[in-house]
Formats: structure tokens, sequence, C-alpha cells
């Protein structure tokens, strides 16, 4: 069996390990560590929750350990790029875990934070710099941080980078790198968009990965349950209470879902709490404390925020509802059967969710073992389609085929020539009265003798605009006098017609 001995790591490494318990090297690690090791680009595709951060911070300090060389003012020696800010202290705390008896610097750049302090752990250089995209990004902008003299770059969970909208952000990042650099890329899954920013970004990289894409952790039993929308507060709550439930992460779409849930759950005497984008920083880690230090038996996030969740007796995953994205399921699921440990991942799934479900078991290329909790299990799952669906798919087939059959809509039958539409008949046309036979009428219009099928006209107001204009009373003048042509060019009030 390969020991963190055989793997080349340096004496002080192996007694930190030891002495935080660690014994059996995961695979990542084991085919990792000595490729980081050798200075080249690595690309790495694993599973969350495979021992990636050790896989890449091992040997990044045994490197910055082999030198004297300090980092000058407001530089780092390593820079790494999370997606959130809960990852983003994962890291830093494993560094500092790791290099504690190497006195390696290490300052962490996340959001939800004050700058003060994150300027004042920056000025006077660090060796290991850990950072969302968007904070670095400020800061590059204020000028508090340089990147110059990087010698290693590490992007971790580079596809929900993807998700989060940071390709960009990251690009103008490396343009700010030296050349001349070390670059580690490690994903759970490889969508095409990673794939050419990896191919931006290595070098000749040589590749690690420990399982096939976008494939689920062995070792985490998957369940989905068919529940009406309205029942699965009430199953949540049932599936919580057995005693095997000893801390559990349950995952929603929304803020708001998150919120609701977890306040359901404390009004039945769970002991739960929420975790998302809304909260501040201070409230999301102190909820992530409690609920590592088992003061919560649930705790509620978003996609998001539970992508830095690092917790080891997470027994249970509760997806109360499906992500849009079908490769959130396997990161989803990836929180529980971490270090070695088995865990269980339940799906609740109601009628609105099937095709996100086929999407993820599509995705996974396994068929998840289901089970129907709903009350009503003589209904089909899949509900059938209303009369008016069921009219609208008729139209538009009918549509589709055209008036003439199977021919396309408005084309002419094959060897036909369309016939042109027929003239109308012309109608005998009213010969119009001349000037002379049209008489005149009151206020001296010549009136045209009505039609008999015409409206009788009403009779002409004052106002008219017919009417001749001495016909029309003078308005009352309106407003401060101003300058007119009339009079010889004296200020006159204008009047001004009603309307």
């Amino acid at each position: 069996m390969t020991t963190f001995a055989d793997l080349g790591l340096s004496p002080s490494l192996l007694k930190t390990l030891a002495s935080e318990g660690y014994e059996t090297p995961t695979p990542i690690q084991v085919q990792g560590v000595p490729l980081v090791l050798d200075g080249g680009d690595v690309l790495g595709i694993a599973q969350t929750g495979t021992g990636k951060t050790a896989a890449f911070a091992l040997p990044i300090l045994q490197r910055l350990a082999a030198t004297d060389k300090r980092a000058n003012r407001r530089c780092a020696r390593v820079l790494v790029l999370a997606p959130t800010r809960e990852l983003a202290q994962q890291i830093a705390d494993s560094f500092r875990t790791y290099g504690k008896g190497q006195g390696v610097t290490v300052a962490v750049f996340v959001g939800g934070l004050k700058y003060g302090a994150q300027i004042k752990a920056i000025t006077p250089g660090v060796d290991v710099l850990v950072a969302t995209p968007g904070r670095l990004m400020d800061h590059m902008g204020q000028g508090t941080v340089k990147l110059d003299e990087t010698e290693v770059l590490v992007l971790d969970e580079a596809d929900q980078m993807l998700d989060l909208g940071f390709v960009e952000p990251i690009r103008k990042i490396v343009r700010k790198l030296p050349q001349r650099r070390q670059n580690l890329f490690f994903s759970a899954t490889m969508p095409k968009t990673i794939q050419e920013l990896a191919g931006e970004i290595l070098k000749d990289p040589r590749e690690v990965s420990v399982a096939p894409q976008a494939t689920t952790v062995e070792k985490v039993d998957q369940i989905v349950m068919h529940v009406e929308a309205d029942g699965k507060r009430d199953l949540l709550l049932e599936l919580l209470t057995p005693s095997n439930v000893t801390r559990a992460l349950v995952f929603t779409r929304t803020k708001r879902g998150a919120d609701r849930v977890a306040k359901f759950l404390d009004a039945a005497g769970v002991e739960s709490d929420a975790i998302h984008g809304d909260k501040s920083q201070g409230q999301r880690q102190k909820a992530l404390d409690a609920f590592k230090k088992g003061r919560l038996k649930a705790l509620i996030a978003t996609d998001i925020a539970a992508r830095g969740i690092d917790v080891d007796a997470v027994s249970h995953v509760f997806q109360y509802e499906l992500p849009n994205v079908p490769e959130s399921y396997v990161h989803r699921i990836g929180r529980t059967a971490r270090a070695g440990a088995s865990g269980m991942a339940v799906t609740l799934c109601d009628h609105s969710e099937r095709n996100l479900l086929r999407d993820i078991e599509r995705l996974i290329k396994i068929a998840i073992p289901a089970e129907d909790r709903r009350k009503d299990q003589s209904r089909p799952l899949v509900a059938p389609k209303s009369e008016t669906a069921r009219a609208q798919d008729k139209f538009k087939k009918k549509r589709a085929r055209g008036r003439g059959g199977d021919r396309p809509f408005g084309a002419a039958p094959q060897g036909e020539r369309r016939e042109s539409t027929p003239a109308r008949a012309e109608a005998p046309r009213r010969e119009a009265p001349t000037r002379a036979e049209t008489p005149r009428g009151e206020y001296g219009r010549r009136d045209v003798a009505p039609r008999a099928d015409a409206r009788p006209a009403r009779p002409p107001h004052r106002a008219d605009a017919h009417a001749r204009p001495h016909a029309r009373k003078p308005a009352p003048a309106t407003g401060p006098a101003k300058w007119s042509p009339v009079d010889g060019g004296a200020k006159a009030p204008i009047r001004r017609a009603p309307r």
C-alpha cells in the first residue's frame, strides 16, 4: 500500500501529516503529488471530497520550503483561485495546517469582509494568497496587490467558476501573471468551456483522473423519492428523525427556499440553520462552525454557498429541490462519503422536476433507484397533458403539415400552378356633384348631398374649424403679454382658440 513517504514528501511534512492523523493517501494524491513536485502543469479531474486540496497543497509547501526566497511587498508566491468564500477559507486553513512547521504565511481575499484587514495581510507579502476572482479583481483595481512575481497558479473547482460567470475575470487575472509559472487546474467535470480555458492556461499538462467525468462517488447510496410538492416538508422532517441521521445537508434552489425550510425544521424541533449568498460572511461562518461542531443536525444551503463545506461526518445529503444544472447533482452528493466514509443521498422529486431528474440520470449514466411516497399512488408519475395542451399540439401539427396535406404551409401542389386571385367586379361609380350643383348651406359651406346610408350630420359647433374666423368670439387672454407682430410690434396678449 502506498504511503505519504512513497510520494517524495519532506520529513517535516510527513511529521505534520502524522500528527494530524493522515496515514494513507487518496488516489488523487498518489497520482497528483509526484507530478506537482516535478514542476509541470497538471490537469486534475476528480470528485469533490477526494483530497484534491492536499494533492496540490503538500507539494506546493515543499517547493516553498526548498528556497529561502520571500515574497516582496504586496506580492504572493502562490495564487489559489476558488469559486466561493467558504471554499477559499477551507483551502487557506489546509495550507496553515499542513505548513504550520514551516512558518508559511497565508492571506485570504473574499467578499463580505472589510478591505482593511486584507490589505494589512498582503502588504508585507505572503507565501500563499487564496482568493475569489471578484474580490481579487477589486484589489487589483485598487493597486493593493501585485501578481508579477507569482510562481504557481491553482484553479480549484474550475467548473463551478464557469457556473458563477468567473471565466472572463480569470482570463484577466491570468494576463497579469508571469509567463513562466506552474499551473494546476482541478475540476470535477470538464464541459467544453472549461476545456477551452484549460487549453489557454496550461502548457503541455499531465492529466490526472481518478474517476470518469460526471460520475458520482461510489460509496454514496442514492435514492429518489417521488412526492407531491406540498408534501416535501413533512417527508423531509420524517427522514431527518431517525437516529442514524447525525449530520445532514439539505439543498434548495433558492435563498428564500432555504430560509423557509430552515424555519420549518427549527419550529419542528430540528436544530437547523440556512446558509446562502444573502447571509453576511459572519453569519455564514457561524452557521458552518456550528454544523462542524455538531450543534446543528441540518444545514440548509444553496449550491453556491455549499461548495466550500468540507465536513467529513456528513451522513446524509437531502435534495429538497433538484438543481437546474445536472452537474450540480454531482457536487451536491459529493458533500457526503468524504475521506473514505459512506453516505446517503436522498432526492425529493415532484411532477414538475421529472425532466430535471432525467437530465441527471443521463449525465451520470445510471438509473437512480426510486420509491413512490405520494399519497395517491394510482396516478402516473408523469402527469397527462391537459385538454388545452393537446389542442395546442394538434394545431401546431396541422400548421406544420400545411393546408394541403403533407406539403409545407402555403405551398402549391407539385405540378399545379396557383391561380391568381380573380379581380373584383367593379361596382358602378357614383358621379360626384359639381361645384355649381352644390348649394351653399349654413355658414357658407357647400354641402354635398348625403348618401342614403350615411349617418345624419351633427350641427356644426360655433367653434368648428370650418367656421369663419370672424364668427368666433375672441378667447380671453391667458398668461403674460408677449411680443406679437400685430399692431406694429406692440406687446399684445396672444389669444388661444378654445379646444
